[in-house]
C-alpha cells in the first residue's frame, strides 16, 4: 500500500464490557461445548450461575435474592458473573496483555519516537512512564469487576445513572469502532504487500480522490475486514485456540526479527548508538503530548478493564495480571526501537513501518510467514480490544434487540465508516489528532467512575439497583440520569475542544493555555472531571437508597 498511509506510528490498541462468555472462551484452555446456550440456574443467596456460551435465545430471569431485574437492563451478556466462573489466574490475565502488546501498533509506537528524533532510551522512558501511570487506573477500575462480577456498562450505571450510562459506553464504543477500522486497514496493507508486482502497477492501484485510496488497497482492506468478522461471528469460539497459542508464536516471531536486526547491524552497539536529534527545548515540547498519546494508547482498555477482571479469581490475580502491561510494553518497545534504529545501519535510511520493512527483507517465503504473524497479532488484538466494548455497549443500549454478535457486526461496519486510510494519512494527524483527541473523551469518564466508586460509595455497590428502573433505586437519580456526572463530563471535555479545533485547522492560533491543556488532554480531563464530580456529589449528600449489599464474590476475592 502507499507508504504515506503508513507514515503514522502511534496507535493505542487500542487500544473493550465483555460478554460472560468472551474472555473465558479465549483465555481459558478448557474446551466448552459450542452448541450449548447459556442457561441460568438459581443458586442460594449470592450467586448467579451460567453455562459457558451466551445465546440469542431468552433465558429465565435471574433471581437476585428475590429481586426481579428489569428486562431492559439485563440479558446473558450483562448479568454478573458468579464465583465458579472466576477462573482467570494472574498469569492468564498477564497473557492477555502479551497478546495485546505484541503487535504492529505497539511497534509503530516505538518507531514513531525514533522518527520524531528521540534517542532510544528516551523513547523507552516515555513508554514505561506512561504505562506505569496508567497502571493505577487499570488496577483501581478493575477492582469492582472482580469484586462484583460486573462489566463496564453496568459499572457505569453507578456514576452516570441507569439511563445515563449509555453516554460513556457509547463514547467508548465509538473509539473502539475507529480502532477496529484502523487495525483492519493495517491488515489489508499486509495482504497488499503479498500481491504480484503486476497487480500493484495496474489501474486498480490508482488513487481515487472520491474514495481516498485505490480500489486495490480498499479491496485488500475488505478481505482482511471480512476474515476478522468470520472469527467474531463464531462467538469467540473461533479464536479461543488462536489466543491460546498467539502469545508464544508472536514472541518467537518478534525474537526472530530482533535477531535478524542484531546480526545484520553488527550488534546492538551500532543500533543503539544513534543519539537524540532534538534540543532540550524540542524534547520537552514533545514530551508531554507524547506522554499523553502513550497513555491514550491503552486508555481504552483501562476504561473497560472490568470486562476482563470480572473473571479473575481474586483481586491479587487481577493486580498481578495488570502489572504485566508496563513490563511487556517496555520490552516490546525496546524491540521496536532497536529494530527501527538498525534500519539506518542496514539500509542507510530509517524504516519505522514494520510492513515496509518486511518488503525489504527476505524472499516470498519470509514475507508469507511474517504476514501470517502480523495477521495473527492484529486479529487477536483487534477482537479483544476493539470489538468487545462496542458490541456490549450496544447490548447495554438495547438488550432486547442486540446480542453480542449483532453488536460486533455493527462495530465492524462503523469501522469502515471511520475511513481509517484517512486517519493514517500522517503521523501528525494520527498521533496528535486521533490519539490525543480521543483521550479527552475517555479521561473524564475514568475520573468520574473512580471518584464515584472510591470517594462517594467507598467501594460499596447495590447490585440489585444496578438492574432496576425503580425511581427509589440508588442509581435512578433524575429519571435515570445523574446530572452531576453529566455536568462533570461536559466540563471536563469543553476546555480541550479549542486545542483540538486548532489542531485540525478549524481555529486560528489560540492562547498558549489551550495548547497546554490539549497536549495534556487525558490528565486535564481525568482530574478535572473527577474532582468536579466529587464536589457536586458531596453537596448532594449520601443517597439514602444507596445501602450496600454483599458483593457476589466470597470475601476472599473481594
Amino acid at each position: 500500500m502507499a507508504s504515506k498511509n503508513l507514515s503514522l506510528h502511534l496507535h493505542p490498541n487500542p487500544h473493550s464490557a465483555i460478554s460472560p462468555t468472551t474472555v473465558i472462551r479465549f483465555l481459558n484452555t478448557r474446551p466448552f461445548p459450542t452448541s450449548t446456550p447459556t442457561k441460568l440456574y438459581v443458586v442460594p443467596r449470592r450467586c448467579l450461575s451460567f453455562s459457558p456460551m451466551a445465546s440469542s435465545q431468552s433465558t429465565p430471569t435471574p433471581n437476585f435474592n428475590g429481586f426481579e431485574p428489569h428486562p431492559t437492563l439485563t440479558n446473558d451478556d450483562l448479568k454478573p458473573t458468579e464465583p465458579n466462573q472466576r477462573t482467570l489466574s494472574g498469569w492468564e490475565m498477564a497473557s492477555l496483555w502479551v497478546g495485546l502488546v505484541v503487535g504492529v501498533p505497539s511497534y509503530y509506537l516505538a518507531g514513531s519516537l525514533v522518527e520524531l528524533g528521540m534517542a532510544w532510551w528516551q523513547g523507552i522512558a516515555i513508554v514505561v512512564l506512561a504505562n506505569v501511570i496508567l497502571l493505577f487506573p487499570l488496577v483501581l477500575t478493575g477492582h469492582p469487576g472482580t469484586r462484583y462480577g460486573i462489566s463496564f456498562p453496568v459499572l457505569a450505571r453507578s456514576a452516570f445513572g441507569i439511563r445515563g450510562a449509555h453516554l460513556p459506553t457509547l463514547l467508548r464504543a465509538l473509539v473502539g469502532c475507529g480502532w477496529y477500522g484502523i487495525e483492519s486497514w493495517i491488515g489489508g496493507e499486509a495482504i497488499f504487500l503479498l500481491l504480484p508486482k503486476t497487480m500493484k502497477q495496474s489501474s486498480l492501484s490508482q488513487f481515487l480522490p472520491w474514495l481516498g485510496t485505490s480500489p486495490l488497497e480498499f479491496a485488500c482492506f475488505i478481505v482482511f475486514w471480512s476474515a476478522q468478522l468470520a472469527f467474531v461471528w463464531r462467538g469467540m469460539e473461533g479464536i479461543r485456540e488462536l489466543e491460546k497459542y498467539s502469545a508464544p508464536i508472536l514472541t518467537i516471531l518478534t525474537s526472530c526479527l530482533l535477531i535478524w536486526s542484531y546480526r545484520n547491524a553488527g550488534g546492538f552497539a551500532p543500533m543503539l548508538s544513534l543519539s537524540s536529534r532534538l534540543s532540550s527545548s524540542q524534547f520537552w515540547s514533545l514530551f508531554f503530548p507524547s506522554l499523553t498519546a502513550n497513555i491514550s494508547f491503552w486508555a481504552t482498555v483501562a476504561l473497560n478493564i472490568p470486562d476482563f477482571t470480572r473473571y479473575a479469581k481474586t483481586q491479587t490475580d487481577q493486580i498481578i495480571g495488570q502489572v504485566g502491561l508496563p513490563i511487556f510494553m517496555g520490552a516490546f518497545t525496546f524491540v521496536g526501537l532497536a529494530v527501527t534504529s538498525s534500519t539506518t545501519v542496514i539500509f542507510g535510511r530509517l524504516i519505522s513501518d514494520p510492513i515496509q520493512l518486511l518488503g525489504q527483507i527476505g524472499g516470498i517465503a519470509t514475507k508469507i510467514v511474517a504476514i501470517l504473524g502480523i495477521s495473527l497479532a492484529i486479529i487477536t488484538t483487534n477482537i479483544a480490544a476493539n470489538v468487545v466494548a462496542p458490541a456490549n455497549a450496544l447490548v447495554n443500549l438495547s438488550p432486547s434487540k442486540f446480542t453480542f454478535r449483532r453488536g460486533a457486526l455493527l462495530t465492524a461496519l462503523l469501522g469502515i465508516a471511520f475511513q481509517p486510510w484517512k486517519l493514517l494519512g500522517s503521523s501528525e494527524s494520527f498521533v496528535y489528532t486521533w490519539l490525543v483527541g480521543y483521550s479527552a473523551l475517555l479521561g473524564p469518564i475514568g475520573g468520574i467512575i473512580l471518584a464515584d466508586y472510591y470517594l462517594i460509595r467507598r467501594m460499596n455497590l447495590n447490585i440489585n439497583d444496578l438492574y432496576s428502573l425503580s425511581p427509589t433505586g440508588a442509581y435512578y437519580y433524575s429519571g435515570g440520569y445523574n446530572l452531576a456526572a453529566m455536568a462533570a463530563l461536559i466540563i471536563g471535555i469543553l476546555p480541550v475542544i479549542p486545542g483540538f479545533l486548532q489542531k485540525v485547522g478549524i481555529l486560528s492560533p489560540l492562547p498558549h493555555t489551550f495548547v497546554i491543556i490539549y497536549n495534556n488532554a487525558w490528565f486535564f480531563s481525568f482530574f478535572s472531571a473527577g474532582i468536579l464530580y466529587w464536589i457536586l456529589s458531596s453537596f448532594k449528600g449520601k443517597d439514602k437508597n444507596s445501602q450496600p449489599i454483599d458483593p457476589l464474590l466470597p470475601a476472599a476475592a473481594s
